[in-house]
């Protein structure tokens, strides 16, 4: 029997759902949207959130009845999709969320598991929807399948964070190269109905996790390290040494102080854009 690989995105938005309910009583798993009058804290995170999904809403066409939410999380944007009268389809090749999706509309929406670009359905829409799901999908042959699943004037609206110079290099991982993505849609036939810049917006996200792991995550590595150091000394060193490589990465990603606002404000395009077949 073939072991199965455990994918570290999906592990990654799992835990993130499961520190999200936890800590902010929030279901969402996209970045916050924060507004001039907002505090830039935790305690306000779910805040920023709801803004977030606010902006998002209006920008949905009044005639879209249809929509493909492509990487649907936990299913908190097909719920308040599906509360505004739309029809919904959610893909997700995560099997740990769509058991949550499951569980919160029932048979309100039709899942398909798979990866966008391997989608196989004889449906249209007159939505397709990216939710910082676009990182996560092929551009080229992923804006071609929206083609195909669109109806005749549908949209794609894509909300989600891009790399201004891919050359460079950064931490601060995910998103694909802002020019690339830019030739590829001029080369097809969509238009351009809207584009906000709103990575200042966004960018206060970055600095609250950046504080969730100097004030909570820090120190409970540094507890934990020592625990084990402690009382299974032995294995506490097969584990390091083992592991070394990734706990260096882990470290110099979350704990080296270069994960910030200003780092993300500087490497990365966040965008809300929409565009008409």
């Amino acid at each position: 029997m073939t072991k199965k690989k455990l994918d570290s995105k999906e592990i990654g938005l799992e835990i993130g759902l499961l520190i999200g309910r936890f800590f902010l009583k929030s279901d969402d798993l996209h970045y916050g949207y924060w507004e001039a009058e907002t505090p830039v804290d935790l305690l306000h995170f779910s805040v920023a959130q709801k803004a977030y999904s606010d902006l998002l809403m209006s920008h949905i066409p009044e005639d879209v009845k249809t929509v493909l939410d492509v990487g649907s999380g936990s299913g908190n944007t097909a719920q308040k999709l599906i509360s505004k009268g739309h029809s919904v389809e959610c893909v997700s090749p995560s099997t740990f969320l769509n058991e949550e999706i499951n569980e919160k509309l029932g048979g309100k929406v039709k899942i398909y598991k798979t990866l966008f670009e391997k989608l196989e359905t004889k449906n249209t829409y007159d939505l397709i929807l990216f939710s910082e799901s676009f990182q996560y999908v092929p551009i080229e042959i992923s804006l071609e399948k929206c083609l195909q699943l669109l109806n005749p004037g549908g949209h794609i609206l894509i909300c989600d964070f891009f790399q201004i110079d891919a050359s460079h290099f950064t931490e601060l991982r995910g998103g694909h190269p802002y020019v690339r993505f830019q030739n590829a849609i001029k080369s097809l036939p969509l238009k351009k109905v809207t584009d906000l810049d709103i990575t200042s917006e966004t960018a206060p996200t970055i600095q609250i996790l950046d504080d969730f792991l100097t004030q909570f995550g820090g120190p409970l590595k540094s507890l934990i390290n020592s625990y084990f150091k402690g009382r299974y000394p032995l294995f506490s060193k097969l584990l390091k040494w083992k592991y070394r490589k990734r706990i260096e990465k882990l470290n110099r990603i979350y704990f080296s102080g270069e994960l910030t606002a200003k780092e993300f404000n500087e490497q990365k395009t966040y965008r809300l854009m929409l565009f008409q077949k």
